[in-house]
């Protein structure tokens, strides 16, 4: 080997250990990086004690989702301490953060009366990328059919296998809802893999053997002009 040709396969040797060391450092880099992101969705907040999700002054915290890039100010609102939603177009709010076991309390009401457009709900364990709809159990908000429990975006329960997406499990009983115009609470117990569901203090349903148990809390924009005055979680109640 000449001289000439030994410096090229030195040159030549150098070249491919930098290119290696390159593909390696950006490898690991991707994998840090998806590890930080699983590590997010996989570890969310079990709360020890009562987190206010709604501040009474704004929606800080949330992250509002219409699925066509429309103006979201048109559709939700902070006024006098009060989340307005005007229910068009059809999309919702839900928390930046993922909790899991947790007792969730929503204070909210239809303003008024209108036919085929007074929906809404309230939806619990929301994961994957934001579309309508990504994995959720929803408690319906639909007048005269609050309680109700649909298994949304490939969600499964016990109680809902063999059911098509858009049947839910029905509530127990007549409904226990409040007036147009009244508040109603819905609460939302989810311990483990089961969830509970509350309208106004009476216990409307339950679903178990859930296969989701984690995930982002949300409220839907669904054709019914709604105000929210308190959204919070607490802990669950020792057995």
């Amino acid at each position: 080997m000449s001289a000439v040709d030994f410096k090229f396969a030195i040159k030549m040797k150098k070249t491919f250990r930098m290119a290696v060391i390159g593909m390696v450092g950006f490898c690991l880099a991707l994998a840090l990086a998806w590890t930080g992101a699983a590590a997010e969705i996989e570890n969310p907040v079990t709360p020890t004690q009562r987190i206010d999700l709604f501040n009474g002054k704004d929606l800080i915290g949330w992250k509002l989702f219409l699925p066509k890039g429309e103006d979201v100010t048109k559709t939700w609102s902070v006024e006098n301490g009060i989340i307005k939603n005007t229910g068009k177009p059809t999309g919702y709010m839900r928390t930046e953060q993922d909790y899991r076991d947790y007792k969730l309390t929503v204070e909210w009401r239809f303003v008024k009366v209108a036919p085929k457009a007074d929906n809404t709900g309230v939806l619990v364990h929301m994961s994957g990328p934001d579309k309508l709809w990504p994995p959720n159990i929803q408690c319906q908000g639909q007048h005269d059919k609050q309680g109700d429990l649909f298994l949304m975006g490939g969600a499964e329960s016990k109680e809902h296998q063999g059911m098509t997406v858009n049947t839910p499990v029905p509530k127990r009983g007549p409904s226990n809802e409040n007036p147009v115009g009244g508040w109603n609470t819905c609460e939302m117990v989810c311990a483990g893999d089961s969830v509970k569901a509350s309208i106004n203090g009476k216990l409307m349903n339950e679903t178990t053997g859930c296969s989701i148990s984690s995930g982002r809390i949300g409220i839907q924009s669904e054709g019914g002009e709604i105000e929210i005055r308190k959204i919070f979680i607490e802990p669950l109640k020792a057995n």
